[in-house]
């Protein structure tokens, strides 16, 4: 197999669920591609262009396929599908949310994505400044939800041996009933999504043309 970024990228990405970004290294890499560590550096220029290189294949997984709202398909509904894209793009690998928030991505595909984006507030009636403070909002509540939810797949323990219920009866009962870091992760995104997306809704004061 001839040795380019995108294989660089994809197999770092594959053994993240051996050792996880903590265990990532450059030799290890070279080991598993079968290559010195001298060829890799070839392509990448160090461990954070590799992470670089692994965020921008996140990021194309996910931004794949995404073309503007169809007729009838709400601004909403459309951010709410890309979130979700980005969201599933990171959780394919262990530390995916890691990686992508600690990392550069300056590829074509997200100045692409962002130009849609941004458009497609701009027809709902968005001027520029708040339509990308509202999409950076939703992006960094996906990139950092899914960063907790990975987190705490990979911890054996939990608070709740620990509190006191009695001085904190209310944060008790919340994790009773799995109301914080709730399993069910998929209905929390979603939730945490809603109250951003109605909080854009909102704050839009201006009418569409």
């Amino acid at each position: 197999m001839k040795l380019t970024v995108d294989v660089i990228a994809r197999a770092a990405l594959e053994m993240l669920d051996e050792g996880g970004l903590d265990g990532l290294s450059m030799r290890l890499l070279a080991s598993r591609l079968g290559v010195r560590s001298a060829a890799l550096y070839w392509h990448v220029k160090s461990k954070n262009h590799l992470l670089d290189v692994m965020a921008a294949a996140i990021f194309n997984d996910a931004a794949d396929g995404l073309e503007a709202p169809r007729a009838g398909v709400s601004w909403q509904d459309w951010l709410a599908d890309w979130a979700r894209q980005l969201r599933r793009a990171m959780l394919r690998y262990r530390d995916g949310g890691r990686i992508f928030a600690s990392s550069s991505v300056a590829e074509p595909g997200l100045f692409r994505a962002t130009e849609l984006a941004l458009r497609t507030l701009q027809d709902a009636g968005f001027d520029v400044q708040p339509a990308a403070r509202s999409l950076a909002a939703l992006v960094h509540y996906a990139v950092g939800f899914t960063i907790e939810e990975q987190n705490h797949a990979y911890k054996a323990e939990t608070p709740h041996g620990t509190l006191d219920a009695a001085r904190f009866p209310l944060t008790a009962q919340a994790y009773v009933d799995d109301n914080l870091f709730d399993p069910n992760t998929d209905e929390c995104f979603e939730y945490g999504m809603q109250i951003i997306l109605a909080g854009m809704q909102a704050t839009n004061t201006v009418t569409p043309s």
